[in-house]
């Protein structure tokens, strides 16, 4: 399979992890290195490109402000370390962005925020609309109140969550090392660098070597892990190195990386995701003129809603039938039961007039609805 090129991507997540961002010596910021990315960013920003930053950094700013000696922190001393070091964190990206006319959004994250549709798709839609204004979503775990058992452990899964989470087409890792090799290349001067990897083989897992920096939490295990959910998303994912000056540049030239690749998209793995591996919680009967819309590809209105069926909650899956109960799709719903029984058959306009909220306009977006015939969905 041909490598792919950088500007054949639309919407692209990129993590930068602590030990590019942060001097571990210094205990601040690599500012020249970060000048450099941000201007990487604010030319693929001016082409058009919709942006996330993933940046790790919060704990390693926290405890340099802070004075805090080397070595392991307790799980409290790391959350407090990094209520402090988010400050400085955001503010980094805020202004190096700021530099360039583009605005910056911070978004923190915990596991549950991606396992938990309701809050999945709250964050969905935060970013949405900051990629809908030209801003830059830069998100972090949020470690000020993850704990053990619900932290993602490192930011290589967590932006493959992300990624995935705003359906973008592409995630770059930017790493210690350029690349997956055939072995770990500190201890094997024979491994080869790996130009494309078309799938994840237990050979490929079998590659994988252990994290080289105090400040890192995930190692090349975890990037393989991190191109396990991209890819079955419909992501593509790269792993090149952020140890060099204008490291997105450097790839847009051809420079070396690993290219982890995808035959699907993400619009066509999460409507398959939808359509096949959620149960459904209820239906929702709608009229014929909702039908010819949703097949015309549009989003599912309250004023089409006819009938409202089972106990379901913002963010499950829902099945809807014509008005001749004939499954026409399955779907999100953007509200729970009780509230799009209140709505149905209204306009969008009066949904805040009866439930005194500003909630969705539509009662499933068309981006979390499948429509096919009898069950058979289309991935359109």
């Amino acid at each position: 399979m041909a490598r792919p090129t950088l500007k054949k991507f639309r919407r692209i997540v990129v993590k930068v992890g602590s030990s590019l961002l942060v001097d571990s010596d210094a205990g601040e910021v690599r500012a020249a290195w970060l000048t450099a990315l941000a201007a990487d960013l604010a030319k693929l920003h001016g082409e058009g490109r919709e942006l996330l930053i993933v940046s790790s950094g919060s704990i390693a700013l926290g405890r340099s402000r802070l004075k805090l000696p080397r070595g392991t922190l307790k799980l409290e001393e790391s959350q407090a370390a990094a209520a402090v070091g988010q400050i400085a964190l955001a503010r980094t990206w805020s202004e190096v962005l700021g530099h360039h006319g583009i605005g910056a959004g911070q978004i923190l994250v915990t596991l549950q925020d991606t396992e938990e549709r309701r809050r999945y798709l709250n964050a969905r839609s935060t970013i949405g609309k900051l990629l809908e204004w030209r801003a830059v979503p830069v998100i972090n775990e949020n470690d000020t109140v993850a704990t053990n058992e619900i932290r993602y452990g490192d930011n290589d899964r967590l932006a493959a969550r992300v990624a995935t989470m705003a359906s973008a087409d592409l995630l770059i890792l930017l790493s210690d090392i350029d690349g997956l090799y055939t072995a770990p290349p500190g201890s094997n001067p024979n491994a080869k660098l790996i130009p494309v990897v078309e799938s994840v083989t237990s050979e490929i897992e079998a590659m994988a070597g252990a994290a080289e920096s105090e400040l890192s939490r995930g190692g090349m295990h975890t990037k393989i892990e991190a191109a396990k959910i991209a890819t079955t998303a419909g992501t593509h994912m790269l792993i090149a190195s952020g140890k060099i000056e204008h490291p997105l540049q450097a790839i847009a030239d051809g420079g070396r990386c690993t290219w982890f690749l995808t035959p699907a998209t993400p619009v066509t793995a999460r409507k398959r995701w939808i359509a096949g591996s959620l149960e459904p919680k209820g239906t929702l009967t709608i009229d014929a003129g909702a039908v010819s819309a949703l097949r015309a590809g549009k989003s599912l209105l309250p004023a089409g809603v006819i009938r409202v069926d089972g106990q379901f909650a913002r963010g499950d899956a829902v099945v809807v039938r014509g008005p001749d109960t004939h499954e026409i799709g399955r779907g999100l719903v953007a509200y729970d039961a009780e509230d799009a029984e209140k709505i149905r058959g209204r306009s969008s306009p009066d949904v805040m007039a009866i439930l005194g909220v500003s909630g969705r306009a539509e009662m499933i977006h068309r981006d979390d609805l499948v429509v096919g015939p009898s069950g058979a969905f289309s991935q359109s």
